[in-house]
């Protein structure tokens, strides 16, 4: 049997590489490098992106709880519904009294 000698390596030893293999590696770690930087761009959008999300919820639900309250004003056109559902329930009690002085003259004339 052939007996291996180990490998030393001192401050004068030489190392040789083809270029092939050399450019190889470098591709290798640029691509890795590449890979890393990528992902954690798309992991810092990410995280924006949530933080966002977490935002626009936070106000979706104080505007939820507060506009039916009031609290955060009310639009033109619901002034203009209210004073034209107002208009219309004055209308309905003239024409309920109306109806109920009416069905009473029948009764009484009976």
């Amino acid at each position: 049997m052939v007996e291996e000698t180990p490998i030393v390596l001192k401050e004068n030893s030489q190392f040789t590489i083809d270029v092939k293999s050399l450019v190889g590696i470098l591709a290798m770690l640029l691509s890795v490098a590449g890979v890393y930087f990528t992902l954690t761009g798309q992991l810092n959008q990410l995280q924006l992106d949530v933080i966002r999300l977490q935002d626009s919820v936070a106000l979706n639900e104080e505007f939820r709880i507060k506009w039916p309250r009031g609290e955060l004003g009310a639009l033109p056109d619901d002034a203009v519904q209210d004073l034209n559902i107002s208009y219309l329930q004055s209308g309905q009690n003239k024409i309920q009294i109306e109806f109920d002085n009416h069905v009473q003259q029948h009764e009484s004339q009976k």
